[in-house]
């Protein structure tokens, strides 16, 4: 890793735990059985009324931006929109681990992007380090891939999470060490909940009428894969490289893997368990040799 600014907490510590918040997605998102837009615009809106307060004090940094940053803000809010759209809705059609195995291509695009368009130099272990942890990513939804009907359908709507995600971390790798993490989140939020109002207004998708049940799940992931998942990741970009927070996010999959196991009972076979072995090795690699 390579630190912008010393931070007062290890990022690659705080990485962790986003990674881990952003690992309970899937499984609350499956708990719920309200439209995946209005999913992803409930999570949002409480995500930015949570996050308020604490971007009060930021507001002059919001003032203080330019106008191409205050757009580059509006586009991650967009890309962040449709990757929770694509994303919920594969949840709809294929499992778990399926859909997480392809969202999670996006250090494809990423590390790719940042070699090409913001000239970072990439370590001699940063290619077999991506190489490792998609192929165990491969490995770990391999099983589960369909390429026919429903999951076919699912699998598609995931590749489509995975490229608008890849977005959304390059934008917040240019525009995030510009401000504080409270208003920087409440900007990109804040834009992506406009965005999924008109989306599911568009579509007539009813803003009220759910069960007492759903409104605790959209609670639960603005707190916890939102606040403490997406939000901490970008406070990490301030300090590392959007392709080393895009490779950490890899373990998602393994640990929404693991996660099903007792909420949704999907078990792992063989397979799985190998391919969730390289993922984290492959990460180790691109992390540690980093250092």
């Amino acid at each position: 890793m390579t630190a912008k600014t010393k931070p007062a907490v290890n990022p690659l510590f705080v990485m962790i735990i986003g990674v881990l918040g952003v690992s309970f997605s899937a499984i609350l998102v499956r708990s719920t059985g309200a439209p995946p837009a209005i999913i992803a615009f409930y999570r949002l809106l409480f995500s930015c009324i949570l996050l308020f307060p604490l971007a009060v004090s930021g507001f002059s940094e919001i003032k203080a931006l330019g106008r191409r940053e205050l757009w580059l803000c509006m586009l991650g809010g967009f890309f962040l929109a449709f990757h929770f759209i694509f994303w919920f809705t594969s949840l709809g059609f294929t499992s778990v681990s399926s859909s997480t195995l392809l969202v999670n291509l996006h250090p494809l695009v990423v590390v790719t992007a940042c070699w090409l368009f913001f000239g970072e130099k990439l370590h001699r272990w940063a290619l077999p380090g991506t190489v490792v942890a998609v192929t165990g990513i491969a490995l770990l939804g391999w099983g589960d891939l369909q390429l026919t009907g429903d999951a076919l359908i699912g699998d598609l709507y995931a590749l489509a999470g995975a490229v608008m995600v890849a977005g959304y971390y390059l934008v917040g790798r240019h525009v995030r060490p510009l401000l504080s993490i409270a208003p920087y989140a409440l900007l990109v939020y804040g834009a992506s909940t406009i965005v999924l109002l008109v989306y599911n207004l568009l579509l007539d998708n009813p803003l009220t009428g759910y069960a007492g049940n759903d409104w605790v799940i959209f609670v639960a992931l603005a707190v916890i894969p939102t606040i403490f998942g997406h939000t901490l990741l970008n406070w990490a970009l301030r300090y590392v490289s959007a392709s080393a927070v895009s490779i950490s996010v890899l373990a998602e999959p393994v640990l929404a893997t693991l996660l099903a196991i007792p909420f949704l009972a999907e078990i792992p076979g063989p397979l799985q368990i190998a391919g969730g072995l390289l993922v984290l090795l492959g990460i180790w690699l691109f992390l540690h040799r980093r250092r």
